[in-house]
């Protein structure tokens, strides 16, 4: 299948056979693109025996450990066609990820991240509240991983609001006259946890201002760190958050710079879900064998979007456990699981755990 067919697909609609049919083998076809197109990647390929003339499931694809994109500029595109480069969130020091889009991709990227939205909150198009200051956007300085993700998401948003100023202090005038003037329709609100439970859940907390969200649908994401070392958990957050404003559509996500627009969504029973152009696998530490359902393991994705760079197959440094597939009480298909933290020694690197550095 090309790549626009797959696109074309409902987001949780493949089965697991299905689902291998079609990603098997146009996922060995990348593999095939980058190792013709990108050097650095051909000589990765032949030390682990990559063979170009073989017919590989995608469970047996090499892949990348996440942290290559910090130490090499890796890319199966001539330069002049690349027409953005993403970096990721990174602590002050820290190495940040490079990667690299061309305009196919971009597209890609976009249009996929559209699919499996959409299929959340719907298709047309919501005022939208995003739990930020517009000086992210404003500030090319500042614009990484964070801008990116409010701009990625500012597509699903008619009329946008930024609930906090450039103090990141509540901007509350707009935020009354912004929920009163959409009461009676549906708000989309964005925007990444931590800075959520910090700027908006605590402000709200502390004062004497009563908002109703109840129409409301939250997408949120950027890690836990922070939180999960002050006692908040995802149930404890989302119990917070109905408390202040009667929020109670929320979901979380799962996502990361090398592989934008590929996200996995927190469905109503706090399950995430790897959508139909993608697949996640939990790899054993030791030997990186496929764990069990239930098993807690090292989390690798894989997608089909990125053609324009090699990360169409990457080993992540965060621990996970595959819950089932084909069965979440959602009724969506495919797998499911959940987030166990980072590795041991793996670095600070969600929007919003870098952001938390700061407190």
């Amino acid at each position: 299948m090309e790549i626009s067919e797959i696109l074309d697909i409902p987001p949780y609609s493949l089965n697991k056979v299905d689902k291998e049919q079609i990603l098997s083998p146009y996922l060995t076809n990348l593999s095939r693109h980058h190792y013709k197109h990108c050097t650095p990647f051909r000589k990765m390929m032949d030390s682990v025996g990559f063979d170009t003339q073989k017919e590989y499931h995608y469970a047996d694809l090499p892949f990348l450990p996440v942290r290559l994109f910090k130490m090499f500029d890796l890319y199966s595109v001539p330069q002049n066609e690349i027409i953005k480069t993403m970096i990721s969130s990174g602590t002050s020091g820290q190495a940040v990820s490079r990667i690299f889009l061309d305009r196919d991709t971009s597209a890609a990227q976009t249009k996929t991240l559209t699919q499996i939205v959409s299929s959340f909150i719907g298709t047309q198009r919501l005022p939208m509240m995003i739990i930020d200051s517009e000086s992210i956007i404003k500030d090319r300085n500042l614009f990484s991983a964070r801008g990116a993700g409010i701009l990625g998401f500012s597509i699903f948003g008619s009329k946008r609001m930024y609930a906090l100023n450039e103090q990141m202090q509540l901007n509350i005038e707009q935020l009354q006259g912004f929920t009163e003037q959409y009461k009676e329709k549906r708000i989309f609100m964005f925007g990444f946890t931590f800075m959520i439970y910090q700027h908006f859940y605590k402000e709200l907390a502390r004062s004497s201002i009563k908002l109703d969200l109840s129409n409301a649908v939250l997408i949120h994401g950027g890690g836990w760190k922070k939180l999960i070392s002050e006692a908040v958990t995802p149930d404890v957050f989302r119990k917070k958050l109905n408390d202040v404003c009667r929020l109670n559509q929320v979901h979380d996500y799962y996502g990361m710079v090398e592989q934008t627009g590929t996200i996995y969504m927190e469905c109503e029973y706090g399950h995430l879900h790897a959508p139909a152009f993608s697949d996640v696998i939990i790899r054993r530490a030791h030997d990186f064998s496929i764990a069990d359902a239930g098993e807690k393991g090292i989390i690798q994705v894989l997608s089909v979007l990125p053609k324009s760079y090699p990360g169409h197959s990457l080993l992540t440094e965060d621990a996970g456990v595959l819950l089932g597939e084909d069965n979440c009480a959602c009724g969506r298909l495919g797998k499911y699981f959940k987030i166990a933290g980072r590795l041991k020694n793996a670095e600070i690197r969600g929007c919003g755990d870098t952001y938390a550095e700061k407190f």
